[in-house]
């Protein structure tokens, strides 16, 4: 829209005279609330919302500057939520795994059972979650894929998805199999336009010849992985026990090449990708010792919480605290419909106020905006109001996220 009248890179300030210029060029939308988050900080209410009828941020201004048509609305006016961490391709598994089993058990159900249903009713699964999460204000996923299920849905979608391509293989002998089987995958999507990455799926399900080869692909970034979602992970790295022995001889994996670190499981991979921007998700079982080798040894470090998938699987939560107080850069994501009720941000982040009431909301709020779109590397059009961008307008109340724009 800018570029058809010149206006680019010339984002000239908005007074009162430059919006009745402009408002018979690009019809105009005004919102005022009872506060307005930019991405990065809260404004008062006293502040204005001034887009384009395609979303396109023109100005934030003071409501003595904003004219005439300014439309009140009762919430918190913010940028569209990133959801750094979904698996949209399980949404047809929605209650069927219960509660509280922990994960070992959950993946076992969830390898059993993910292919119980025909492909038809995956497909409108997978819309119908999409459409929730456009409702509630979700502008841009990070979206875990193990095929191509999910291809179709985000070629026809309003969503910014990023698809990270999950590779995994526990058995060293099978690597470049699983590598080849993925990076086939990685194709097709890559050849649709879409981006996308090919990442391991956890620590105790790739092993370290699959670890090498999946860091030595180029142009690769970012890489997602799951990290120290369960206790079990831990151990198995530490002296190799736990409930991952069990996991293992259930679906008879052959385990004798796997030697134990003596660590927990993060410092034995992250070397592998020091080089690359990491988004570790879940981090329910991380401890200060693997924040500060992440902080040593990392280029770029985004830290996925997805407290009520923790809940649903583990009943636990990370140590948020901890995390803060290690400076470290959160962003949050909701996991599968498998192991959480809803794909809303929104609700996410009312876990974590229940829970950890001291944390401030502006600073949830960069967490699930801001923060991940540099975690996603798409901040020149989402996470933030800037002038040019284009982050979609949601607004939130005590209850609910609605989108606006």
């Amino acid at each position: 829209m800018f570029k058809q009248y010149g206006y680019l890179n010339k984002f000239a300030k908005l007074t009162p005279i430059n919006i009745i210029r402009y408002k018979y060029m690009v019809q105009l939308a005004k919102f005022k609330g009872t506060a307005l988050f930019t991405g990065k900080q809260l404004l008062p209410e006293s502040m204005v919302l001034i887009v384009s009828d395609k979303g396109v941020v023109l100005d934030i201004v003071h409501e003595t500057a904003a004219g005439d048509d300014v439309q009140q609305v009762n919430g918190i006016l913010c940028p569209g939520f990133i959801n750094t961490h979904c698996h949209l391709e399980l949404s047809h598994m929605a209650g069927v795994i219960p509660e509280g089993t922990g994960l070992p058990a959950f993946l076992t159900s969830v390898m059993e059972k993910r292919g119980q249903q025909d492909p038809a009713a995956q497909e409108l699964a997978m819309a119908i979650a999409e459409k929730a999460m456009w409702e509630s204000g979700i502008a841009a996923v990070g979206d875990i894929c193990n095929g191509t299920a999910s291809l179709r849905q985000k070629k026809e979608s309003s969503l910014y998805y990023h698809s990270f391509i999950e590779c995994m293989g526990f058995v060293p002998t099978f690597a470049q199999n699983r590598y080849e089987f993925s990076k086939g995958v990685l194709e097709q999507f890559r050849t649709t336009g879409l981006p996308c990455s090919i990442v391991p799926h956890a620590p105790y399900s790739v092993s370290a010849d699959l670890f090498a080869l999946l860091a030595a692909t180029p142009d690769n970034t970012p890489v997602s992985i799951h990290n120290q979602e369960s206790a079990a992970e831990n151990m198995l790295y530490k002296d190799k026990t736990g409930d991952f022995l069990h996991f293992y001889q259930h679906f008879g994996m052959d385990t004798s090449a796997f030697q134990p670190t003596g660590t927990n499981s993060l410092p034995a991979w992250l070397p592998w990708f020091k080089h690359l921007p990491l988004i570790l998700v879940h981090n329910t079982f991380t401890q200060e010792s693997d924040l500060q080798f992440t902080k040593d040894n990392a280029l770029q470090t985004y830290w996925c919480l997805c407290p009520q998938a923790n809940l649903y699987i583990e009943n636990c939560l990370p140590d948020i605290p901890l995390l803060r107080s290690k400076g470290c850069t959160i962003t949050l994501g909701t996991d599968s419909l498998a192991s959480n009720h809803q794909l809303s941000i929104w609700q996410e982040i009312q876990t974590i106020r229940k829970h950890f009431p001291g944390i401030p909301l502006e600073e949830i709020l960069q967490w699930a905006t801001f923060n991940g779109a540099q975690a996603l590397g798409i901040t020149d059009l989402y996470g933030s109001f800037e002038k040019g961008k284009r982050p979609g307008v949601i607004l939130i109340d005590h209850i609910e996220s609605k989108r606006i724009i």
